[in-house]
């Protein structure tokens, strides 16, 4: 079988995993081949997540890695047996893969965290404020294209929706809230929605309001996305060409801590709800 020319991020992460068990028992990839009985680029095809791997062969290399982590080479084995489809591939070829990268991440999240200070979260847009940012890109999007980009946008809901969904804690800049998409209208509709969002019980909004100053993680956009381990989390943060996704432990300590630290700017979640309530009664 041909290796993968585009992998999902789920195959990749899987790959850096057993990348980095590879790396802290101090083994080459000549030497994990070895254990394996094959050669050293079906190794490397598979850190890349260009190729597949069984949950037995998953569990023959933690074994002799020596992973004293259980938890986490359960987690592994699950994800390398997990061969369904998802909903978003049905856009694949259709959008550039980042927007799928980002629907299969947060589908597979035990808990979601965002934080934005130029945008509403792109699961809680309204079409029509969805629309109206899309219609903003450089260079212009032909009119099917904003099509498709909005829905898709709008199925990334499906993950709030269904009966066990994750945690989702959103972190608002009132500058975002204030942010008329739109025109008037649209962002009133917006607004609205979000404060309907924020009743359901698994979802958290929290604002930042601009009487708060200058904060940890001021201008950026991050999408921290738990795995069934602390050691499968992912961060996704968004550029002007795209996606980047972060998935090193080191940078995963520092997301979390500058998430509490932004947290700690933030008013609390009925004060959020009042905060909102009264820019939406302004507009």
């Amino acid at each position: 079988m041909p290796p993968r020319s585009n992998p999902t991020i789920r195959q990749r992460r899987l790959g850096a995993a057993l990348r980095q068990l590879r790396e802290q028992a101090g083994m080459s990839a000549l030497d994990a081949a070895a254990l394996l009985g094959v050669d050293r680029t079906r190794i490397s095809n598979t850190e890349a997540g260009r190729f597949g791997i069984s949950a037995a062969r998953v569990r023959t290399l933690a074994c002799n890695y020596r992973c004293p982590d259980a938890e986490l080479v359960d987690a592994l084995a699950d994800m390398a047996q997990d061969h369904t489809k998802g909903w978003w591939e049905e856009y694949r070829g259709s959008l550039p893969a980042f927007f799928l990268d980002i629907a299969e991440l947060e589908w597979h999240a035990t808990r979601l965290r965002n934080a934005l200070t130029s945008h509403i979260p792109g699961m809680l847009q309204t079409e029509d404020h969805a629309r109206a940012i899309f219609e903003l890109v450089i260079p212009e999007l032909p009119a099917d294209e904003v099509d498709i980009r909005v829905s898709q946008r709008l199925a990334r809901r499906r993950i709030l929706d269904r009966e066990d969904p994750p945690a989702y804690d959103a972190i608002i800049h009132e500058s975002a809230l204030r942010m008329q998409f739109g025109g008037r209208k649209v962002a009133r509709a917006q607004l609205d929605s979000l404060l309907e969002a924020g009743e359901r019980e698994h979802i958290t909004l929290r604002v930042i309001p601009f009487s708060a100053g200058g904060f940890v993680g001021a201008g950026q956009t991050i999408l921290y996305a738990c795995g069934p381990v602390a050691r499968l989390d992912t961060v996704q943060l968004d550029t002007s060409h795209g996606s980047v996704f972060i998935d090193s432990e080191m940078q995963l300590a520092n997301y979390r801590k500058l998430l509490d630290r932004m947290e700690c700017s933030a008013l609390d979640e009925n004060a959020s709800r009042k905060f909102i309530h009264e820019i939406a009664q302004q507009l």
